[in-house]
């Protein structure tokens, strides 16, 4: 399976912290954002990953990540010429994608909780259809919120409703089988122009292949897009790594779990961190300090 991290917008909403970089550049709390939709892509076992940003933030990605090789992944860059809908990061990967299914995670979003491993190697695991996740909000008016019927199985999804069928919003994160960029050629643009992920989706649901697992108690969720958001973030990830006295989304731990970089480029890694705290963590998994068994609480 190809994974692809979407990390373009304007970021308008987080302005003046966004007029000279990429939101997924920021920091959330001791890492920058994009950290987190990219480990969830690898705790899911996905090697081969696609960052498409706009022509002014991709530069910046290529020199924060490279070609990869330090998370013993495989990174591709694509320009986005403007936002013209998350479902267009399947036309423009089409080539990226080559036929083989696909997941996509927005920059922007934070997924965190117990079993998160195998939750998202179920999701792989998918041979036919998609799947999506649902997760309950206070505020389903902002979300594409998800219909379900007395079986628990959706029946529709609307985008920004005003009067929300639940509080399920599906999130920023999307299984789909090799039928995606097929189907993402389907959509048509939607009164704001754009081609909207609810579309592609609500073809899967149509097709009767669409697959939305609710994410319940002891996951958390979190879209970074707003001020309060990206702070309400920064102070979750303090807070769980304070209490469990061990960082998260750390992607050369994963890439060291999965068996994708040697011990010793894991300890080349925390030399290259130096005296931080990230460093710090990477030497003590060298070391053998931290049992290093399962990331499914990354």
């Amino acid at each position: 399976m190809r994974g692809i991290i979407l990390a373009g917008g304007s970021g308008t909403r987080l302005y003046p912290l966004t007029t000279v970089t990429s939101k997924q550049l920021l920091p959330v709390y001791d890492k920058p954002m994009i950290y987190y939709p990219l480990s969830v892509l690898m705790m899911a076992g996905i090697r081969d990953i696609l960052i498409i940003s706009t022509p002014h933030d991709l530069p910046n990605f290529e020199r924060l990540l490279g070609d990869g090789s330090q998370y013993g992944v495989n990174f591709s860059y694509k320009v986005q010429p403007s936002p013209d809908g998350l479902a267009q990061a399947f036309i423009l990967g089409e080539e990226f994608i080559d036929g083989e299914p696909c997941a996509l995670v927005l920059g922007d979003n934070i997924f965190y909780g117990n079993g998160l491993g195998r939750t998202l190697r179920k999701a792989v695991a998918v041979e036919h259809g998609a799947t999506v996740f649902g997760y309950y909000v206070d505020d389903p008016e902002r979300y594409g919120v998800v219909e379900f019927d007395e079986n628990k199985k959706a029946i529709s999804i609307v985008e920004k409703p005003e009067h929300p069928a639940s509080n399920y919003a599906v999130t920023g994160l999307y299984f789909y089988d090799e039928r995606v960029t097929e189907f993402a050629k389907q959509v048509k643009p939607s009164a704001r122009g754009e081609l909207e992920i609810t579309d592609l989706n609500k073809l899967y649901l149509e097709d009767g292949s669409l697959n939305v697992q609710t994410l319940g108690r002891g996951y958390a969720w979190l879209d970074t897009g707003t001020m309060d958001s990206l702070y309400e973030a920064s102070e979750f990830v303090r807070t769980v790594q304070r209490a469990q006295g061990l960082p998260i989304a750390v992607a050369e731990e994963i890439a060291f779990e999965n068996g994708w970089i040697s011990r010793e480029q894991l300890m080349d890694a925390a030399v290259m961190y130096g005296k931080s705290p990230y460093g710090k963590h990477l030497k003590d998994v060298a070391d053998d300090k931290i049992v290093v068994s399962s990331h499914d609480n990354d």
